[in-house]
């Protein structure tokens, strides 16, 4: 792999990721180093990033992604909490759907989260989050690029 333009850095929090090809394409586009995170029970390989397999224990792959932040990384998660512990840490933060975290983002973000854990223990259902489209995909690409393209 030939030297990068920078220490920068993107971590992906890999586990169901849906835009793993998207990241990797922009990724060497822009000369970026990547670094994919996922448990056991995944498996992934790519001639481009660097795949890092972590045990399967609660938060795991959070955390062992943390641990590897650097202000001024790119973090793509769907995780609300990962991305403010990496917010946190000088990281910039994107949603797989093209959203990126901001921290009043993540702060409704993490209220909603806690209202609706508290809604789910009292027996009470809500609705998840819709199919993903090729909408998703395409501002995904654009913003997650913008961020790539901010560090140059």
């Amino acid at each position: 792999m030939a030297a990068k333009q920078s220490d920068r850095k993107i971590l992906v929090d890999a586990d169901a990721c849906p835009v793993t090809d998207i990241i990797i394409i922009t990724a060497k586009r822009h000369d970026i180093r990547v670094i994919l995170f996922v448990d056991t029970s995944h498996v992934l390989h790519d001639d481009y990033a660097e795949v890092v397999v972590i045990g399967k224990g609660r938060d795991a792959v959070d955390f062992a992604l943390v641990n590897r932040i650097q202000k001024g990384d790119i973090v793509v998660t769907q995780d609300y909490g990962l991305a403010a512990m990496a917010s946190s840490k000088g990281a910039r933060t994107i949603h797989p759907n093209g959203f990126i975290y901001t921290e009043e983002a993540l702060e409704r973000l993490l209220f909603e989260r806690h209202i609706n854990a508290k809604i789910r223990r009292a027996g009470g259902r809500h609705s998840g989050p819709g199919k993903r489209s090729q909408a998703d995909n395409a501002r995904f690409e654009k913003y997650f690029d913008r961020l790539c393209s901010a560090g140059h």
